[in-house]
């Protein structure tokens, strides 16, 4: 038996021998039921009918059949004009709703939060305008070819504009106002390569011999270098001339509001340690105190999932994430390894316990809603930029200074074209901290006066 979604599933290989007269590799049959008592009941009655249906299909094909097997259903087979089998499967088989709850719920799958959250909207808007009631075999490519026409034509923030129309009628109500707010082409390039991996699942597990929407995907007008910015030094200036780095009411709501408080948290620190670190959002957001740590005599971040003390709240973006990265001069010299040691004289566990946990199962959703407010107020937005913008602007100033390549992947937790590693970087243990620390301490900003945050 499978569980997918709210259903219980039986599930049998078909024979080898049978597979041209059934048409099917496997069969699968919906036990009605969310309860495990009732299905294992109810799967011995679908058992005996299934394997009563291989003795008939035996039989017709003239093949050694079980006399004692075709009796038990002797009336339901002579009366049906061809194997039950053959006529339930093909007229129903597993349907897109099936499909979808099966697969969200393979225990293979070791999914993060927003992973999930990612094959839940998909999941939702491709149900509703392919039908979750459509068999999985009937689907056709013009049917995707259709749904991408119906892609197309959704409004951004379509749930919210429109919370009681279909995503058909939504298409259609753009086309007729000619709505300009529309989705971009990596939006639908997203739902297309997560409604593949899961077609793509299906055929690997037999329930469908093709993936009819395969290769589909439309073209993107904006190049990937040019879809996220580095904040430009104008911006850089703005961001760290706001009152939260000059002076502010309080480190609260008041971080906009000009004021006499310089405080150094979170919202002080994190876009620093972006900057002078390379570290993405959420790895500054969730690091442990433990993690700043000393090594071969220089102070260093430790990015890793793992926590001394066994907590399993720390993801990262991919294996090349875990990297060790020495801590910039500057960040000395703004006073981050005395804000460190306040910390362990403390006890806290981490860094910045006032970033809490987000909906998504992330620390950083709750602090990157933040800072798309903070840059706002500080009037050094554009639609390019974004917390990310940092990163962008860290490997500019490692390409400027000059960093050979692979100590900045490196620094960078970047992994190489394609994200596969070539033969020659699984020999050797890496480069030296010292090393490390020279690159690092070499990236610099021009035109960015931050004396005043000393």
């Amino acid at each position: 038996m499978e569980r997918g979604g709210g259903r219980i599933y039986f599930r049998r290989r078909v024979p080898d021998a049978l597979r041209p007269m059934i048409g099917r590799r496997e069969i699968w049959r919906s036990l009605g039921t969310d309860s495990l008592t009732v299905a294992k009941r109810r799967a011995l009655r679908v058992a005996a009918e299934v394997e009563h249906e291989f003795e008939v299909a035996r039989s017709r094909a003239g093949l050694l059949a079980d006399p004692v097997m075709l009796e038990g259903f002797a009336e339901r087979a002579l009366g049906a004009a061809a194997p039950v089998v053959v006529e339930t499967e093909a007229q129903t088989g597993i349907t897109l709703g099936d499909l979808y709850d099966a697969y969200m719920c393979d225990p293979t799958r070791n999914w993060s939060p927003t992973t999930r959250m990612a094959y839940q909207t998909t999941k939702r808007i491709v149900l509703a305008i392919l039908g979750k009631d459509t068999p999985v075999r009937s689907l056709t490519r013009s049917q995707c070819r259709e749904m991408i026409e119906v892609l197309r034509w959704q409004s951004r923030n379509a749930s919210k504009l429109f919370p009681k129309l279909s995503p058909v009628e939504i298409a259609e109500r753009a086309k007729a106002e000619g709505r300009a707010d529309l989705i971009n082409a990596a939006n639908i390039n997203t739902y297309l390569n997560k409604l593949g991996g899961v077609l793509n699942w299906a055929v690997k597990e037999e329930m469908l011999d093709r993936n009819p929407a395969q290769g589909l995907r439309v073209p993107d007008p904006t190049a990937r270098r040019d879809k996220r910015l580095p904040f430009s030094p104008r911006q850089l200036r703005t961001i760290f001339s706001a009152p939260l780095y000059t002076g502010c009411r309080d480190d609260g709501h008041g971080y906009a509001t000009p004021g006499s408080e310089r405080p150094k948290n979170a919202r002080f620190w994190i876009p620093l340690l972006a900057m002078f670190g390379g570290l993405r959002l959420n790895e500054a957001c969730q690091l442990d105190v433990a993690d700043i740590r000393r090594i071969e005599e220089v102070d260093c971040f430790v990015i890793t999932e793992r926590s001394d003390d066994d907590q399993t709240d720390k993801r990262l973006k991919t294996s090349a994430s875990e990297r060790i990265v020495p801590i910039h001069a500057t960040l000395y010299d703004l006073g981050f390894m005395d804000f460190v040691r306040r910390k362990q004289r403390s006890g806290e566990t981490k860094l910045f316990r006032e970033i809490g946990m987000g909906a998504t199962g992330y620390r950083s959703s709750t602090f990157s809603a933040w800072f798309r407010r903070f840059v706002a107020k500080a009037g050094a937005d554009s639609k390019k930029t974004c917390f990310h913008s940092f990163r962008h602007g860290f490997r500019d100033a490692l390409r400027e200074a000059r960093i050979d390549r692979d100590i900045a992947l490196a620094l960078g937790g970047w992994t190489t074209a394609g994200g596969s590693a070539s033969v020659s970087d699984a020999y050797g243990s890496g480069y030296r901290i010292a090393t490390l620390k020279e690159a690092i301490d070499r990236v610099s900003y021009l035109d960015l006066d931050l004396s005043h945050l000393r």
